[in-house]
């Protein structure tokens, strides 16, 4: 049987053990611990992932020393969330999230869809690492769902757009033409994508259920605005 002691060393990190408060405390830069880690509740991330986008936008985010990090988080990692965002160069969960190395798990995939894989890594991320929250971030502008919106064709790419299409099903009586060129469509579309793969991520995994059930982990979808660099949590 797998367990965490497959992924993570026992090594002791520099940091503390105090949870996440959200605010810029003087050791904002300590990296993440197994004790941190044990303190936070699923709540507790969430609201240190909001505080971080805020940092981002008022361009307060923590200025830490990364390579010190590397070498203090070399023993073992104990991320508090996971991001399920998309590839889009615009939306890097570290950065908009102002976190910093061995702090969240980041997966990556056009139109922040969940298959298996993702499923799966999202699996390992909580129940075996101990990450206590899984966003999944959406955003605009998603050109991902804009080619879905159009029936876009490209060699795999055409199965992983059909992931998007139940949200389009979803908003068949949006007004206005349902094609890439109406942003409100759009954006309903991604924006209701985004809330079917979190909820997709519980109806998918006995796993991630179990642990939502038990009160360990919330799954909740998230919108990133491009243009801004706000975030807007769907809880």
């Amino acid at each position: 049987m797998l367990s965490r002691r497959h992924f993570c060393c026992a090594g002791v990190l520099v940091g503390t053990t105090a949870a996440f408060d959200g605010s810029l405390a003087a050791d904002a830069c300590a990296v993440q611990t197994r004790e941190r880690q044990a303190a936070l509740n699923p709540d507790d991330a969430l609201a240190e992932l909001k505080a971080g986008n805020e940092r981002f936008l008022s361009r307060n985010m923590r200025n830490c020393d990364l390579l010190d990090q590397v070498r203090a988080t070399a023993g073992g990692q104990y991320p508090f969330a996971v991001v399920i965002g998309c590839i889009d160069s615009r939306v890097p969960p570290e950065l908009v999230f102002d976190q910093r190395i061995g702090d969240i798990f980041s997966a990556r995939i056009a139109g922040n869809v969940t298959e298996d894989d993702v499923v799966g890594s999202a699996e390992f991320a909580t129940k075996l690492a101990g990450a206590k929250l899984i966003v999944v971030l959406g955003h605009s502008e998603c050109g991902a769902v804009k080619g879905a919106i159009d029936g876009a064709e490209l060699g795999k790419l055409t199965h992983l757009l059909q992931r998007i299409k139940p949200a389009i099903a979803a908003n068949g009586n949006a007004p206005g033409e349902h094609t890439s060129k109406n942003k409100e469509f759009v954006q309903q579309v991604a924006t209701t994508n985004a809330k079917l793969a979190a909820q997709g991520l519980q109806e998918d995994s006995q796993v991630l259920r179990d642990l939502v059930a038990q009160g360990e982990l919330k799954i909740v979808a998230a919108m990133h605005d491009v243009a801004t660099g706000r975030i807007t949590f769907m809880e």
